[in-house]
């Protein structure tokens, strides 16, 4: 059962991560709600899956054994909702941003980046080109070799 869930969590990550690399945006926001869902599915699994037994302690008894976790159980179901409501909003501002730009391409979405001529707003420097980084060489102080 365990490599059934471990198989169904692989597939459902590579799918995920194939989705959400796409460069159409709608593409990519559903792949981020499957990788919400294979989250989901490995927090679940944390609550044992075997058992059928309710999470209620008998009477005489100070500690379950054979129940399954309520607590990741709760965590999933809380997880669900937020991410529904997170994939609704995120699918909400896509459509939008498709239909004022006229495209969902990912590349043809960059006209909404500043120009780097532009004097209000400049483009954030390319890695390697900060002049702030690394910063002045240490100074040696006296009697630390």
């Amino acid at each position: 059962m365990i490599w059934v869930l471990a198989l169904t969590v692989w597939v459902t990550v590579a799918a995920g991560v194939y989705l959400a690399l796409s460069r159409d945006a709608f593409r990519t926001v559903l792949g981020l709600a499957v990788l919400g869902a294979a989250a989901n599915l490995v927090l679940f699994a944390a609550g044992r899956l075997g058992s059928a037994a309710p999470a209620v302690v008998p009477l005489g008894e100070t500690a379950l054994r054979d129940a399954a976790n309520p607590l990741p159980q709760a965590l999933v179901l809380t997880a669900i909702v937020i991410g529904f409501a997170l994939v609704c909003f995120s699918l909400a501002l896509v459509l939008r941003l498709i239909q004022r730009s006229g495209t969902d391409d990912a590349l043809a979405l960059r006209q909404a980046e500043p120009l780097p001529a532009d004097p209000v707003k400049p483009p954030a420097p390319a890695e390697g080109c900060d002049v702030a980084w690394p910063g002045p060489p240490p100074v040696a102080r006296e009697g630390v070799r």
